[in-house]
């Protein structure tokens, strides 16, 4: 697998590590009372309570882990060659390809279009002899 792709899996991971923790802190957390109006809120059990205490260190430590692994694969990148500038004339260079290629599709575009016109007249005429030979007994 490729560098790029491997960045991208481990954001996908870290994304996944945060999403489950947050969701398992929002579901997990004990109850709080708002305000005097609102009842006593029940008391957790001690052993969901134990558990909920060691649940956020764990993942905290998977988020972690996995945020340093993005982080050793963004220092494994090649370092681009040449500097910023290079780099900007590269992108210079490759955007005036980009626009040459979709000026070529742009033209042919509207030559297709117009050849697709011309068929479409083509079979109306070709549509319409042919209703003009079969005429009613």
């Amino acid at each position: 697998m490729d560098v790029i792709s491997q960045l991208q899996e481990q954001v996908n991971t870290i994304a996944l590590v945060a999403f489950n923790t947050f969701g398992t802190l929002q579901r997990d957390a004990p109850s709080v009372r708002l305000s005097a109006s609102y009842p006593e809120p029940p008391p957790n059990a001690a052993e969901d309570a134990a558990t909920f205490a060691e649940q956020p260190k764990q993942m905290s430590s998977a988020l972690v882990k996995a945020a340093k692994q993005f982080d050793a694969l963004v220092a494994g990148l090649p370092l681009p060659e040449g500097g910023e500038e290079a780099q900007l004339k590269r992108i210079a260079e490759l955007q005036a390809e980009n626009d040459a290629v979709g000026q070529e599709l742009q033209k042919q575009l509207e030559a297709a279009e117009k050849e697709l016109k011309l068929v479409q007249e083509l079979f109306s005429q070709a549509t319409d002899n042919c209703f003009n030979l079969k005429k009613p007994d």
